[in-house]
């Protein structure tokens, strides 16, 4: 396997980066901020993660958890992907078909419920020391594509000014990154490569990142690395 220690050490870096950011928000709106153990709203959120971010909790969930946990999680990995991909393919159609905007296809993501595979049955997260970035910024004031997103348990309101986090910002980090890992993998063209390479939590866990994946990766595609693995 290729070494991708240093990626990940970036990764980690992006990691402190942003929570120190929340943290910030944290402590200048305490009354605003409203995320308490046991509230798990963002754990039913729709969302994707790049390569690096799927590789990172994909690795951390093999070497920190037990494998009857790991069991566990598999089997609600699987329940999730299944409605994963029924999303997936009515978001195809509303783009496609009926031509919807991108504002149109984000209010749409955003009005869906999965539950993630990483929650467990007290609501709290199994795999809460190497959530994604997304998990960790959820609950204060973000913008993705310049519209604003503010979580409806909290005390923000629309229209307000308040310390807002950057998405688009954060996720070309991410894409950043995960040019850096193919290039460790020593796949060709990575930004060509990474045109579509992203998958929710569920199919993260679930897929096999082992040499053959990235040897598939840089001869064929994402998804017949995905299928393979």
């Amino acid at each position: 396997m290729f070494d991708y220690q240093t990626v990940f050490e970036k990764y980690e870096a992006l990691v402190r980066k942003v929570d120190q950011a929340v943290g910030r928000v944290h402590a200048a709106h305490p009354e605003e901020v409203r995320c308490r153990q046991g509230c798990s709203d963002c754990c039913f959120a729709v969302f994707d993660l790049t390569l690096v971010e799927a590789f990172y909790v994909n690795a951390h969930f093999h070497w920190e958890l037990a494998e009857p946990l790991r069991e566990r999680i598999f089997e609600r990995a699987e329940t999730a992907d299944r409605q994963f991909y029924q999303i997936k393919h009515k978001l195809q159609r509303l783009r496609l078909r009926e031509g919807k905007d991108d504002q149109t296809l984000l209010q749409y993501l955003a009005e869906q419920r999965v539950r993630c595979p990483l929650l467990n049955a007290d609501d709290g997260c199994d795999g809460y020391m190497f959530r994604p970035l997304t998990c960790r910024i959820y609950g204060i004031p973000a913008a993705i594509q310049g519209s604003p997103r503010i979580c409806g348990l909290s005390g923000f309101e629309s229209g307000l000014s308040y310390p807002t986090v950057n998405l688009d910002r954060v996720n070309e980090g991410l894409f950043e990154l995960s040019r850096d890992l193919l290039q460790e993998a020593g796949v060709e063209d990575p930004d060509q490569r990474l045109q579509g390479m992203v998958m929710p939590v569920s199919e993260a866990l679930m897929t096999d990142f082992n040499e053959e994946f990235f040897r598939l990766l840089a001869k064929r595609s994402f998804q017949d690395a995905v299928a393979t693995a």
